[in-house]
């Protein structure tokens, strides 16, 4: 979508340089291209290879865990293909996390659920084998999910729980792993999200766009805590849109989510804990560098 493309169709011209930009002029130091398929690590790797402010993640998705089984030398052979793009020596300093990886039971006719907890389970391999820390999809599963973190914690040296819209209790259960918790805009969509985001601990928590996806909407309970960003700020984090089919370059494209506005996240956040922003910028940079730029 960063690049026009809709759905396989080319709605309008490739902006990634300005979404690049409008991100840096937005104070985000790095981004992590999230890789949901072997596809995926190879376009992201293209992507980030001569770029430093970008980095990536290696896994598979657990809709897509399915093309284990599809691979034509069979599962092991695109396990191979995974640790590979691990080995590669182009890649390896680019890469700062195993994922995005897990389970969600809310899209099982893209797979099985026997198929997503097998295939989450291998990618604890790698996990363990790099020492990397995991980024980690969990939706409407029960305790399926932490039941298998629970079993491969020893494995695992950290991990982040991405775009959580659980509950407290659930949130509780993942911090006690030793877990993070990472929160954007889907994260933020009704009161009780505010209350359950609001009591994520500082130390705990790391912020996110999920962009091209998960953006602030007026509808949203999280929406009207926007009102307290300056103009400046509104200019920075909340750029003049258009409809993708009224493009214009240097416009963001309206409902295609973009680094830039993790700066709304971040105002959100600040706002629910009665906090500074440059003060909750700076814990949740430390959490964020800590686990996956350690040294960096």
């Amino acid at each position: 979508m960063f690049r026009g493309s809709y759905h396989g169709k080319q709605a309008h011209a490739d902006d990634m340089d300005q979404v690049l930009l409008r991100a840096k002029n937005a104070g985000v130091d790095r981004m992590i291209v999230t890789a949901g398929n072997m596809d995926d690590c190879h376009s992201a790797l293209a992507l980030v290879k001569d770029n430093d402010a970008l980095y990536m993640t290696v896994g598979c998705h657990p809709t897509r865990c399915t093309e284990f089984e599809s691979h034509p030398d069979g599962p092991e052979a695109y396990f191979n293909e995974l640790k590979a793009m691990l080995d590669n020596p182009e890649a390896k300093s680019r890469i700062v996390a195993i994922g995005e990886c897990g389970l969600d039971y809310d899209r099982l006719h893209f797979c099985p659920k026997e198929t997503q907890q097998k295939y989450f389970e291998r990618q604890f391999d790698l996990a363990e084998s790099t020492g990397l820390p995991m980024f980690l999809h969990n939706r409407n599963t029960g305790k399926d999910f932490g039941e298998l973190i629970t079993k491969h914690r020893s494995r695992l040296s950290n991990g982040v729980v991405h775009s959580f819209t659980g509950t407290v209790e659930e949130m509780q259960s993942y911090l006690d792993l030793g877990l993070y918790i990472g929160i954007n805009g889907c994260s933020l969509k009704t009161e009780e999200n505010l209350k359950v985001a609001a009591s994520v601990p500082l130390d705990r928590l790391m912020l996110e766009t999920d962009g091209p996806w998960c953006d602030i909407r007026p509808t949203h309970a999280s929406h009207k805590h926007l009102a307290k960003m300056s103009a400046e700020q509104q200019a920075l984090y909340s750029p003049s849109s258009k409809k993708k089919e009224r493009f214009e370059m240097g416009s963001m494209v309206k409902s295609r989510n973009e680094p830039c506005t993790m700066g709304q996240v971040l105002h959100v956040m600040a706002s629910l804990h009665n906090m500074d922003p440059e003060a909750l910028a700076q814990v949740v940079y430390d959490n964020t560098t800590k686990v996956f730029f350690p040294n960096k």
